[in-house]
This record gives C-alpha cells, structure tokens and sequence, in this order.
C-alpha cells in the first residue's frame, strides 16, 4: 500500500527547477528515508509532500487523494511535518509546545477536549519526557528538545510523520536516541515515517525503504540491501567507496575511500555486498 505518490512531479524555487518529472511511491507503514548530496532537491521534496511549496507540475496524492484537493486541516489530520531546526517562542514550555499539535482539531466550536488531553499525555509518554512537561524548550538537551517536537507531532495524531534532517546537530548518542525513537513509533504503532538523513549508515540501518535523489529525479529506490552499492554511492556522492555489511544488523554499511591515515592499517576488502 501507498501513503503518498508523485506523478509527474515538479518542484521550483522561481525560474531554478529543483525536481522534474518525478514518479514517486512512499511505502505505507515502513520507514522511508531519502538520501541525496547536498542541493539535490531532497527537502524540497519533503516539503512539497506537507504541502508547503506548491507544484509547478503533476500531482501529489496522500492516502490515494490529491493534497491540493484537500483542506489544510484535513491534511493536518493525515500528515505531520517536522522540519529542520525548529525554534519555539522563548518561555515556552514542553506542555504547551506538544499541545500546539492538536490545532488542527480546534476550532470556534469545537475548543479544548478530554481527548484533546488524552493525546497531548501520550504523546509525552509516548516520548519518555512526562517529567519535563514544565520545563522550558530552550533549557533542554539537544535530544530531549528534538523529543518535545516529536512529542508535538505525535500529539497530532496522524498516521504518516515527514521529518527533515531529525539528528542534525544531535551527538552521536541523542542521534541514536532520536532514531530509536521513531522506529519504536514504526513498530508499534505502524506509523509511515518519512525522513531525510545525511548519515548514509544510519539511512541503511533504520530505513525499509531507500530513495536516492539525483538530478532533480529519483536515482534509485528500495531496500537498502538491493540498491545501496558502490556504483550508487560514487554516482550519487562522487565518492569512492567499499560497501560491507554491518556486523550488527547486517545492513549495507558504506566505507568511504578518503585520503585518511593508512599507515598500519590493512588493505580494505569487499565482502560481496552490494559491488554493482
């Protein structure tokens, strides 16, 4: 099943188009993770699916009905976005900031309810910081403060999450944290999440499904054990690489052909992962 498709997508800051023709399925229920250089259209894309930058071509249908047909609030219903960065009001504290998901459920006549409530607490608990509920954003951790946006998007209540570079800034631990998190929510809940990421290895350990943007298109998409091969890697990212499989979870693993120290180290082999 399909939570979101493209057909025939294009995308355009002013006169510099970004993704052209795009043909595009997004897996229902699966952790998807788009994976691209730097300029390659990927945000662009995850924006556009949130319906924050209009088309300038095609068409982008969520749970097989177009978006541009559909009310913002009933959008805001089916699909949460969490963008890259986010920066709340000074003073203002994890409670209020996760409530802030329920908006699209508010109205003149419809105000504050019992499941209004019921979804802000799980939210929170669903992202272990009920005991930070009074604390403010801006005093927590990087990681907890990614949470409290999770917390917020959760509180939502939709069934697919658009996440845009989710572990930037975060350390290594807070990165792990955040991911393990979200698959956590996959699994249990059966979520769809969409992410970009820019850690090739974590993309492969984490993601069911792969898409590779390139030249304003998809490169290639899929499992990351059938498409994640050196030739993507080096037409992709112009890098040289060797793929080998992690020796934990046994997904693709990418190590990159740098100029780095050599010297007492052993030749790299492959292991006859992924040699495209």
């Amino acid at each position: 099943m399909t939570a979101i498709e493209t057909k025939q997508l294009t995308l355009s800051y002013g006169d510099t188009c970004i993704i052209e023709n795009l043909d595009l399925c997004v897996p229902k229920g699966k952790i998807s993770v788009f994976i691209g250089s730097n300029g390659s259209g990927k945000s662009t894309l995850l924006r556009s699916m949130a319906r924050l930058l209009k088309p300038r071509g095609g068409q982008l249908l969520l749970d097989g009905r177009a978006i541009a047909e559909q009310s913002t609030k009933e959008v805001a219903r089916q699909l949460a976005i969490l963008p890259q960065g986010p920066i709340a009001p000074e003073g203002l504290t994890v409670l209020q900031l996760v409530k802030q998901g329920r908006y699209p459920y508010q109205n003149w006549l419809k105000q504050w309810s019992d499941e209004d409530e019921r979804a802000v607490r799980q939210a929170l608990h669903a992202t272990g910081i009920e005991d930070l509920a009074d604390r403010t954003v801006d005093s927590l951790s990087g990681g907890q403060r990614q949470r409290a946006w999770i917390a917020m998007t959760l509180a939502q209540g939709t069934s697919t999450i658009l996440l845009d570079e989710p572990t930037t800034y975060l350390d290594l631990t807070h990165q792990i944290e955040v991911l393990d998190l979200l698959f956590e929510l996959n699994e249990r809940e059966n979520r769809t999440i969409v992410m970009v990421l820019h850690d090739i290895n974590l993309a492969c350990r984490y993601a069911h499904h792969i898409v590779a943007v390139k030249d304003k298109t998809v490169y290639a998409a899929g499992q990351p054990e059938e498409i994640v091969t050196e030739r993507l890697i080096g037409d992709v990212f112009e890098m040289p690489c060797q793929i080998t499989r992690d020796p934990v979870y046994g997904t693709p693993m990418v190590i990159p052909l740098g100029k780095g120290r050599t010297v007492g180290r052993p030749e790299p082999r492959s292991v006859g992962v992924g040699t495209a």
